[in-house]
């Protein structure tokens, strides 16, 4: 958000950081509850929203297993539990849902048992839950949590990734202590490139490594060894005798993070072969049911900002490795196999992530549109899928309306399994989202999306929200957002937009910011402002502006470029790049990604694409927000921009959200709600009356 996201080619290299008289039908309008009038959303609603997560169907294609996601009002944080749904009657019940936090549902091969990660106290353990009589077990008393679970086809074991602890590096000593002596705290010692982590804090010393347990417990065993993280997902061979995943096992990986590969492991041997080499992400691998093909995404590294993630299969051996979606100019976030002559896949388009089946001749079939995650503040492209052993896809889908729910593929809109917010949002006023044709200065569209306030009359306008997406290779749709509703409630409209350096549009239209943002996107989205007016929704003299991380980057450009807004919140932003590309928690993927040369070997180009360098002509109220563990866009950064508009006597204030990371600002609802608070008083003091 800067989802400055780490590098991974699911998400296409890093994520730092929407008329004429259409409307789009997102979802019905909100009906009186039947016990009284239509009700305002407020910010005590985030605590009872939930959403789905994670859908595992069964093999036999008759239930799904998935993550409920809720908010505890007592200790404001998430809760996760799982959940099952009947595929046929859409009835559901608890599998796990006792205290503590329950996810990573996965079915063994014949859907007899469910393994799962639970933590009730200390670290999350793994346990396999027997259907039949809902018997469980844990199989594992491990130091660190388990990821990327993955049963072999014979049933009898499963497979996880675990961080193995080093040694931290040593330079000297203190003297020896006296007996009973309490002296400080001794040395840290940093040596490694990434040495803190959003949302992990400084790094303990350790690498990912592939684990094996049996399935009905016992103790584990290490597979892969050595200095570096060998990743998920994993996937079985056939014969349950090698484990796939991926890695970047060279010696210089530190420096450059993108190129992985493939690899197979023998779980009796331990031995490792590499079955991918080219430069570049090799990533995701699934090895077909039958055991003779891998599917895997990747792309050849041309040392660009956005690469789309390419689908490819390869025999089991590494051999003949072809390219699937070369021509879809989309990036594939996930596969999985259907059956051994098919694969099932998605994407986002035009801000929408669509589930597809794809030929192994690359015909490709849409099957589902509409997917939708579990983060609840602003609408990013999200969502997943699983697919049953016969082809059924269960995935999370939802509006702009509506979180994400559980579904099946079919017809036109697929099958809504579970309605988990109708019971909260019955009877609310909700702000309605319609599409806005947008036409940049240099003629392309651009996707735009209007959100109005509830109650809005005809012809009426009101103050306009602009809120900008992070990234900046990520996408915004028309999902739904609880920061948009809670400014619509306050009587704000609210303006999202896809500029150019959006995700989801090609391969082009990303790259046309490679090298040089924020630069034309700024020119996109006073494109975006000028539609809101001319649609007479939008007043022209009640203008505001936010975004968080890109967004936060874009934000401060503007109030630089541009005095139009009556007030601006700037959240978790880049302010110089020069001092974020060496303080960010992805250092070395920036250079040279983002910028073809270190910060000093072109310092005027850095300083020259960096919001504070506009600084002495902004004029504009600014607030500024960021989380006090931010280590993605660094607190630094926030904090020079207060300073700097304090000294030039521009009105400002600085709000940290305590404890939160870049990534996690908005993870604990009170929090959140808060934020959208802050931001609403902020704007509230800069309000004028009306336009007639």
């Amino acid at each position: 958000m800067l989802r400055f996201s780490q590098p991974l080619i699911t998400r296409p290299l890093i994520a730092l950081l929407l008329l004429g008289s259409a409307t789009v039908a997102f979802a019905e309008d909100p009906k009186p509850a039947p016990d009284g009038p239509v009700r305002a959303f407020t910010g005590r609603d985030l605590f009872s929203l939930e959403a789905a997560s994670d859908p595992q169907i069964s093999p036999d294609g008759r239930a799904i297993a998935y993550v409920r996601m809720s908010n505890d009002i007592m200790t404001d944080k998430a809760r996760p539990t799982i959940w099952l749904v009947d595929v046929a009657s859409g009835g559901q019940s608890p599998l796990v849902a006792g205290p503590g936090s329950h996810k990573s549902p996965r079915w063994s091969p014949d859907g007899k048992r469910l393994a799962y990660v639970s933590a009730t106290d200390g670290a999350p353990q793994l346990h396999v839950l027997w259907m039949a009589d809902g018997t469980s077990a844990k199989i594992t008393g491990l130091p660190d949590s388990p990821g990327a679970i993955a049963w072999s086809p014979d049933g009898r074991s499963i497979a996880y990734t675990m961080t193995v602890p080093d040694t931290d590096t040593k330079l000297g000593s203190a003297p020896d202590k006296p007996e009973g002596a309490k002296w400080a705290e001794p040395l840290t010692v940093i040596d490694k490139v990434t040495y803190r982590a959003d949302g992990a804090g400084y790094l303990k010393p350790g690498f990912d490594h592939v684990f094996v347990v049996a399935a009905d417990g016992g103790a584990p065993r290490q597979l892969t060894f050595g200095k570096f993280n060998d990743n998920g997902p994993l996937s079985w061979s056939a014969d349950s005798r090698t484990i796939l995943f991926s890695a970047n096992r060279n010696a210089d990986w530190e420096l450059h993070p993108l190129n992985s590969e493939i690899f197979s492991v023998d779980v009796a041997s331990g031995g490792i072969r590499a079955l991918t080499s080219r430069n570049g992400p090799d990533e995701g691998a699934q090895m077909s049911p039958d055991g003779t093909k891998i599917a895997y995404l990747g792309f050849d590294d041309k040392e660009r900002s956005y690469e789309n993630a390419v689908l490819y299969v390869m025999n089991a051996n590494g051999g003949s490795p072809r390219a699937l979606t070369a021509s879809l100019d989309r990036s594939i976030d996930a596969v999985k196999w259907a059956g051994n002559g098919a694969l099932i896949v998605s994407y986002d388009d035009h801000g929408v992530k669509r589930v597809a089946r794809v030929g192994l001749d690359g015909k490709m079939t849409t099957l589902a549109t509409g997917l939708a995650g579990d983060a609840f503040d602003r609408p990013y492209t999200d969502g997943e899928f699983s697919v049953s052993k016969g082809g059924t896809v269960a995935y999370t889908g939802g509006d702009a309306l509506n979180p994400a729910d559980v579904y099946v593929a079919g017809g036109k809109d697929g099958r809504r399994l579970t309605r988990l917010n109708a019971g909260l949002l019955e009877g609310k006023a909700m702000a309605q989202v319609r599409k806005l044709p947008v036409t940049a200065p240099d003629g392309r569209a651009i996707d735009a999306w209007l959100v109005t306030p509830p109650g809005l009359a005809q012809g009426a306008k009101a103050p306009l929200i602009l809120e900008i997406h992070g990234g900046p290779f990520a996408a915004y749709g028309p999902s739904f957002s609880t920061d948009y509703q809670l400014y619509a409630a306050a009587g704000y409209a609210v303006l999202y937009t896809n500029p150019r350096g959006s995700t989801s549009y090609g391969a082009e239209f990303a790259n046309l910011i490679d090298k040089k943002y924020p630069a034309d996107d700024y020119g996109d989205l006073m494109a975006s402002v000028d539609a809101a007016i001319a649609a007479g929704v939008a007043d022209p003299d009640n203008l505001f502006v936010t975004g968080g991380s890109g967004g936060g980057v874009l934000t401060a450009w503007i109030v630089g470029k541009t005095q139009r807004f009556k007030a601006a919140a700037t959240q978790k932003p880049v302010i110089d790049w020069s001092s974020f590309v060496l303080t960010s928690d992805g250092s070395n993927f920036y250079t040279p990604y983002w910028f073809a040369k270190k910060p000093w070997e072109d310092h005027e180009g850095y300083w020259a694409r960096s919001p504070l360098s506009l600084v002495g002509n902004v004029k504009t109220p600014t607030l500024v927000v960021v989380g006090s563990e931010d280590y993605r866009t660094p607190v630094s950064e926030s904090e020079q921009y207060y300073t700097a508009l304090k000294l030039q006597g521009i009105p400002t204030a600085l709000v940290k959200v305590p404890g939160a990371s870049h990534g996690g600002i908005a993870a604990r609802p009170s929090q959140s709600a808060a934020k959208a608070s802050a931001i609403l008083a902020w704007f509230e003091k800069y309000r004028s009356a009306p336009t007639p």
